[in-house]
């Protein structure tokens, strides 16, 4: 297979599991608590992870890091796996899919402000403009759909689910500005190797009910699908293709492809505010994309 082929197959696994997870979660959550889901799912990427070391013989590289970056993974695995996925499941368990799926995915406005606030990097004028549209969309998703569909908004959903923006865009800043020469599987296999040890140390206070077999099934597909499989392949596609810019857009497919599965599995009625927002959301997006 010519590498551009490769890394196009790649990214379309990635683009259609994250397309499947929001449809997922809402599932795996009539079955599970949102704690016993982020510890399953979480076990089972950790398991997943450390698979593709032994695959790849990557094990030194986790050998030869330094006490300093243990420290830093150890701090990692609290904001990721812990925080964001707890936050997140919460905002599932209190949204309809439609509004906290997009909502969560404006988490590159929230890298912007943090990059401007904590790493010194102003925010270009021209990218004002791509921040008001997609904040728009935000707000389109937030205040609409309740009125036009009469599924329940709750405003405490909202929060959690803007928080997990804000958590997923901390996590994204700190990973790529103070671990970019970390191999890419070794950083996911750290962070989830701490966030599965605070996790287990959890269920003593916490507690976990025995899962029925769909729970335990829907808890390992969220653990492939979301946190395992379309962080591998995407990470293969961007170091395979010839052309990363298509590889990245390909992902803007993926929330409006999540709507048709939201519509489809769980038979929500998708507002005419959720699609007009997540257009909005996407779009801003790319606006700055191009400046």
């Amino acid at each position: 297979m010519k590498t551009s082929h490769q890394a196009l197959v790649c990214a379309a696994v990635a683009v259609l599991s994250w397309s499947t997870v929001a449809t997922a979660f809402k599932l795996a959550l009539q079955q599970l608590t949102y704690f016993e889901l982020i510890v399953i799912a979480s076990l089972t990427a950790l398991l997943l992870f450390s698979l593709t070391l032994t695959v790849r013989h990557q094990w030194p590289l986790v050998a030869r890091l330094s006490r300093r970056q243990w420290g830093r993974f150890a701090f990692l695995g609290l904001l990721n796996p812990v925080c964001y996925y707890l936050v997140l499941f919460r905002s599932y368990e209190l949204l309809p899919a439609q509004v906290a799926q997009p909502v969560n995915y404006a988490w590159p406005i929230v890298l912007l402000l943090l990059l401007a606030l904590f790493g010194h990097q102003p925010i270009p004028r021209s990218k004002y403009g791509g921040m008001a549209v997609s904040l728009a969309g935000v707000a389109l998703i937030s205040a609409g759909t309740g009125g036009t569909s009469g599924l329940s908004v709750s405003a405490t959903g909202l929060l959690l689910a803007l928080l997990s923006a804000f958590l997923w865009a901390l996590y994204w800043m700190m990973t790529n500005r103070r671990e970019a020469t970390v191999d890419g599987t070794v950083s996911l296999f750290m962070t989830f190797l701490f966030g599965s040890l605070y996790l287990l140390a959890a269920t003593a206070v916490v507690g976990l009910h025995t899962p029925t077999l769909t729970g335990w099934l829907s808890g390992i597909y969220v653990g492939c699908f979301e946190m395992g499989i379309p962080f591998l392949c995407f990470g293969l596609a961007i170091r395979t293709t010839d052309n990363p810019t298509l590889v990245n857009q390909l992902c803007y497919l993926s929330p409006f492809l999540s709507l048709f599965f939201i519509g489809i599995v769980l038979g929500e009625p998708i507002a005419v505010t959720t699609y007009i927002g997540l257009l909005l959301i996407v779009g801003g997006l790319l606006l700055n994309r191009h400046h």
